[in-house]
């Protein structure tokens, strides 16, 4: 049974294709959920079918998410950024569950994320070709230090690949996040807020590329 649980936030990620991606990573590397701050809606593309194998949950407020990682799942939150006293990924310095917040592609980490981060891990570089590495590659480095300092089991294989679970059972309408009337209007505004940014589709609608979050797996 594995004693520690890892989580990754995704916020303010700029290139569509990331988030696909990310959930791939994900699944790969034992992560319990992909808290998705902001809307609802994001695009799968990148995910190769493993977006069904990983749980979601969906918040309006870095607050809010905050808020049900340190007091439900009593997790630290981790920004992996190159900053002022972050340790090296690589000395494991993971206490318990740990929620992952990555930076901006860009920018990096914005001053209302460094808020809610307990402590900072970057990833050490040896070459001189690049001043960072593309947050999906990040993610999943950070992801296998905190597998193994945890211990997770490491998958079945079979010949030169993992073996992939069945998918799971979808649970609510498909493609499909219910919502109270007051988070409908609070999506819709921060819709409107974001779309100039590229992350989400602008008008909503469903696509092989954009998907709503399998219903959250609120209810467990």
């Amino acid at each position: 049974m594995v004693g520690y649980e890892s989580y990754v936030v995704v916020h303010n990620i700029a290139k569509r294709h990331n988030v696909g991606t990310l959930a791939r990573s994900a699944t790969a590397f034992g992560v319990t959920e992909l808290i998705l701050v902001g809307r609802r809606d994001f695009n799968a593309f990148g995910s190769h079918g493993s977006a069904s194998h990983v749980r979601f949950r969906h918040f309006h407020s870095l607050i809010e998410a905050r808020n049900y990682l340190k007091e439900e799942k009593e997790c630290d939150i981790c920004g992996v950024e190159i900053a002022d006293g972050a340790a090296q990924v690589n000395e494991h310095p993971f206490k318990r569950n740990t929620a992952f917040l990555l930076g901006n592609e860009g920018s990096g980490l914005s001053a209302k994320e460094y808020e809610i981060c307990d402590f900072f891990v970057y990833i050490p570089q040896y070459g001189c070709g690049t001043a960072s590495l593309n947050v999906t590659v990040a993610a999943s480095i950070v992801l296998h230090h905190f597998g193994v300092w945890a211990g997770f089991s490491e998958r079945v294989r079979d010949g030169s690949k993992f073996i992939v679970a069945d998918k799971p059972v979808r649970q609510g309408r498909r493609n499909f996040c219910a919502g109270t009337e007051e988070s409908i209007v609070e999506e819709r505004k921060l819709r409107k807020e974001s779309a100039e940014n590229g992350f989400f589709d602008e008008n909503g609608n469903e696509s092989s590329s954009t998907e709503l979050l399998n219903g959250l797996f609120l209810n467990e």
